[in-house]
């Protein structure tokens, strides 16, 4: 008889360990930005879309890897030239290039003036590179190096607490620097590339074009 009675009871364990997991699975989705709770709202991206992109990432730019889907990203947070808060939602309508570069990094370095010429060539309503040095200690650093180049057209941004490459690796993103990833209107992934490339080639300017959906 108790071996009896208790059999019942095994189920309904099982069932509140599975609730119990799928309630963390949800809560660890939410926190990434996954689900109905995401301010950016729907990714943005169509299927033809990423197909372009998937199909433009040749020659330089044949690193390029692209999602099956939009990829929802954790919150990202940094700082401008004049230390304001800034988020990706400030970017929202416009497809983004989003560059972490560092001024010891010596591929960033080589990268950096064609990401400038890229911006110049397609930057606009639409689009947008957004270059966030991980660099520590005060703007002067990077801002002497933008100066030093000649980049005239490269917002300054700033992250002197690493939080957003963290926020990327926890995620699969930001393995090293330089990282790039497209972004499509709503914030949401559809391009990545771990190192550096000619962003001002032909392939680049090609693959900017597919992203936009030209």
């Amino acid at each position: 008889m108790p071996e009896t009675a208790a059999r019942p009871r095994r189920p309904l364990f099982r069932i509140g360990l599975i609730a119990a997991g799928a309630a963390l699975g949800l809560g660890a989705l939410a926190l990434y930005g996954i689900g109905a709770g995401d301010k950016a709202g729907p990714c943005a991206a169509s299927p033809e879309t990423l197909a372009a992109i998937s199909k433009s990432a040749t020659g330089e730019l044949a690193g390029v890897v692209t999602p099956s889907s939009p990829r929802p990203l954790p919150a990202l947070a940094f700082k401008d030239g004049d230390g304001a808060d800034v988020d990706m939602t400030r970017f929202h309508g416009k497809v983004v290039l989003l560059n972490l570069w560092a001024t010891w990094c010596a591929p960033c370095r080589k990268e950096m003036p064609a990401l400038d010429a890229l911006e110049r060539a397609k930057g606009g309503a639409d689009f947008a590179v957004v270059p966030v040095s991980l660099d520590l200690g005060s703007v002067d650093k990077p801002r002497a190096f933008l100066k030093e180049i000649g980049a005239r057209n490269l917002p300054l941004y700033v992250d002197s607490t690493g939080k957003t490459l963290q926020a990327l690796k926890a995620v699969g993103r930001g393995t090293g620097l330089p990282t790039t990833l497209i972004l499509d209107r709503a914030g949401c992934e559809i391009g990545y590339l771990p190192g550096p490339a000619e962003w001002a080639s032909e392939e680049g300017r090609k693959l900017i074009e597919a992203a936009l959906g030209k």
